[in-house]
């Protein structure tokens, strides 16, 4: 895959809203714009802007290429502690850690994030958070159609789950019914009811 960032490329610090920042529980943000200068200039205004308001800050590893690229810098973030949940897949943890496990790779990296989410495909997930760790099965598909958007869903659905003080559990289970919605069909936004397809999670 070879991902195109658009204007996001272009972006900012002066397009920051630093009012929505400060009112928002959780900050989340794309390792992909580590890579062109001006937004990664922005995201570290943004994470600074957040832990100034006492704001989480969530951070996804994006993609391993992209590890591989800023390796350094991700490390950096994590053991300055700008980042309190951080999500992977599988690939990405163990190319941050540098270990090709995935047990190694969590307990190299859990002890320095508050919260880490693990994406497995169709082994489902797993989360940890202060000496506990959860795992969840994936959410059965009737057809896998297009992977597009997964990781991005699993994210928004674990977050919610987070800001409403579900539980990592929950959380998990949030997430993986929204990235089985987005990949049964084309496309990177939902077609179904998420609200509907969580039913009693969101209770």
């Amino acid at each position: 895959m070879n991902t195109f960032l658009g204007a996001a490329q272009s972006l900012p610090s002066s397009a920051l809203d630093e009012a929505q920042i400060a009112a928002s529980k959780i900050l989340y943000l794309e390792g992909y714009l580590w890579d062109p200068e001006t937004p990664r200039y922005a995201m570290i205004e943004a994470i600074e802007i957040a832990r100034r308001a006492g704001r989480k800050v969530a951070f996804t590893l994006s993609d391993m290429f992209c590890v591989d690229r800023h390796r350094d810098g991700f490390n950096a973030l994590i053991d300055q502690g700008r980042i309190d949940i951080l999500f992977a897949n599988q690939s990405e943890i163990e190319a941050l850690a540098g270990v090709p496990h995935l047990d190694s790779a969590v307990a190299a990296v859990s002890g320095k994030v508050e919260t880490l989410v693990v994406t497995r495909s169709e082994d489902g997930a797993l989360a940890t958070r202060g000496g506990e760790r959860v795992d969840v099965g994936a959410e059965p598909i009737a057809r896998l159609v297009d992977t597009t958007g997964a990781g991005d869903l699993f994210a928004a659905g674990f977050l919610l789950g987070e800001a409403r003080g579900l539980g990592l559990e929950r959380s998990l289970r949030l997430g993986a019914i929204a990235a089985a919605e987005v990949i049964q069909h084309y496309g990177a936004r939902p077609e179904a009811d998420l609200r509907a397809l969580a039913g009693d999670l969101l209770t």
